[in-house]
């Protein structure tokens, strides 16, 4: 009976070990690791954005959230994504979406042909 004892608590240390590192290793799952960020707005006046293009920096997974409220009507396109919206002058409009393609795009007044933001989404 005394041989039982410490095999006991052996398997029982190797269970909680064992516990205890699917947890910390489920815990550091990245794909479970969102970051939230608030919701950057865009003012634009006379058609440009004011104090220039604005650069907004997201990692893969995340959700962009950004609102553009203008002086003027027109369609605010952001490429790569290819989301549309219209915005109406002295509007304003929401974009909200999951940052699921890497690299560079440009967000513009797309009758204008004016950029209004640069997105980038890092891995």
């Amino acid at each position: 009976m005394l041989l039982a004892t410490p095999r006991v608590a052996v398997g029982a240390a190797i269970a909680i070990a064992a516990i205890v590192l699917l947890i910390v290793l489920s815990g550091n799952n990245s794909n479970s690791d969102t970051t939230t960020k608030g919701v950057t707005t865009i003012a634009i006046k006379n058609g440009k954005p004011v104090g220039g293009i604005a650069q907004l920096t997201y990692n893969r997974g995340e959700e962009v959230r950004f609102k553009v409220d203008s002086d003027v009507s027109d369609e605010v396109h952001m490429h790569g994504y290819d989301i549309m919206k219209d915005v109406k002058a002295g509007g304003s409009v929401s974009f909200d979406f999951p940052a699921t393609i890497e690299g560079v795009f440009e967000a513009e007044l797309e009758g204008r042909k004016e950029q209004i933001l640069e997105l980038t989404v890092n891995p």
